[in-house]
């Protein structure tokens, strides 16, 4: 970044309320430190020093110093009315001053290089972000907002209203939105931003978290990104749309002499992450609660597979008004889990199918849902992506290419955790359970 726009940050710097750096910890939770903007020069060449033990994945307490470098090019100024709050995103680095390799954004940076480098692909995406807004962070009988359903509105809709002032804030920082609606369950909200470089539109994921739990606490309600808040609902999810181009910038997912105008090079890409998708499922679906989301008819994908325009496709190909619009899309994700890990995966995956020539397979016809209605159902398919948290968990361990691609150490650290949140929900008991099994 020129001196110029340094000077530019360092002018906006002087609005700010408050200056923080924002970074995650290896279950995409945000987490973030307040700076002292006077000193920001000092802090973007030498960063500041963070306790990485007191972070899920990050340091041991034994070795447990690390570095935070805000990213310049991050920064916006976010402005909420009554202040205005200077945000980076930062880089987690070691004592030496070499990348942690355990930082998630880092292994997203080695993705995009990769693509560069070893295929001279760029990559272009775009997230859908799903969120509730309630009444509080504790489930009671009027926690929901609203009893709207896919495009509703009414007179004083409060959701309205708060969609709007998010993305209001966001245009103020330079973040153009496309669109903004009501979705399928009561209380549930959608906001598509303009698509972007995968690294630019990571980092705009954080600044959404953000923005969208500030203007809902202004508004006296609650924001959350928790995959599948209630029963018998249709869950929030996280469908990453991906395309990518020559280093011109030529798209390379269009082809008027393939089937549905699909670049072999696109089906390698899908076929490559078809085939991944088990593995890479406990970072696509990170959470316990995100495999109660993979039921039939909730539109959330059960099955391995692709589709044209069809929304129960693991991998959907959307309509696209021009040849350069053509993507993927992969609805098997939700916001739970750490962005920065779930592009990364994505791309590595496409990548490897790319290099092996992957076979995607035929096309989805019909509703997938009803592919696995036609024999006795298994506990073990393969078909399926896996519709709980320890298979998914099995799945990872036994992967070669996790560990080869997020590198050991973040993937065993990843693992860890993970294990342990297992451990946690294997050994609590639940009201489910009481009502069950407590008359016997």
């Amino acid at each position: 970044m020129s001196g110029a726009d340094i000077n530019s940050i360092k002018d906006q710097l002087t609005q700010a309320y408050t200056t923080k750096i924002f970074f995650t910890d290896l279950n995409g939770r945000s987490k973030n430190l307040s700076i002292n903007p006077q000193d920001i020069d000092t802090i973007i060449e030498q960063g500041v020093g963070i306790d990485g033990s007191s972070i899920a994945g990050i340091a041991t307490v034994d070795n447990s110093d690390r570095i935070l470098k805000p990213v310049p090019e991050s920064f916006r100024l976010v402005d909420f009315g009554d202040r205005k709050i200077g945000f980076f995103v930062g880089q987690i680095f070691n004592q030496d001053g070499s990348r942690s390799s355990v930082d998630p954004r880092y292994a997203l940076e080695r993705a995009v290089e990769k693509g560069v480098k070893e295929h001279q692909l760029q990559f272009m995406l775009g997230p859908e972000h799903e969120f509730f807004l309630l009444n509080g962070d504790e489930i009671h009988s009027d926690i929901h907002t609203d009893k709207l359903g896919y495009f509703g509105s009414s007179p004083g809709d409060i959701g309205d209203v708060v969609r709007q002032e998010i993305v209001n804030v966001l245009e103020k920082c330079g973040v153009k939105y496309e669109k903004t609606h009501h979705e399928v369950t009561s209380s549930q909200h959608e906001i598509n931003l303009e698509p972007g470089d995968p690294l630019t539109v990571a980092d705009r994921t954080i600044l959404f978290d953000f923005v969208t739990k500030e203007v809902a606490a202004h508004y006296g309600l609650h924001a959350t990104f928790m995959s599948k808040p209630f029963t018998g609902f249709n869950r929030n999810a996280f469908h990453i749309h991906l395309s990518f181009a020559d280093l011109e910038g030529n798209s390379l997912c269009y082809d008027e002499n393939c089937d549905h105008h699909l670049s072999p090079l696109l089906m390698n890409f899908v076929g490559g992450v078809i085939g991944h998708a088990r593995e890479a499922s406990i970072v696509f679906a990170a959470t316990f609660n995100s495999y109660k989301a993979y039921v039939l008819d909730k539109e959330a994908p059960i099955v391995r597979g692709w589709g044209v325009r069809n929304r129960s496709s693991m991998i959907r190909i959307p309509y696209a008004a021009s040849p350069k619009a053509t993507r993927m899309e992969l609805r098997c994700p939700d916001a739970t889990g750490n962005v920065y890990l779930q592009f990364a995966v994505l791309i590595f995956a496409g990548l490897d199918g790319v290099r092996n020539k992957a076979d995607a397979g035929p096309p989805d016809v019909g509703s997938a849902y009803k592919k696995p209605t036609s024999e006795r159902p298994k506990i073990l398919d393969r078909r399926f992506i896996p519709r709980d948290f320890f298979p998914a968990l099995m799945e990872a361990e036994n992967s070669t290419f996790m560990p080869e691609v997020l590198g050991t150490d973040l993937f065993d650290n990843y693992m860890r955790i993970k294990m342990t949140e297992w451990e946690d929900h294997r050994t609590t008991i639940t009201d489910l359970e009481h009502r069950k099994y407590l008359n016997i």
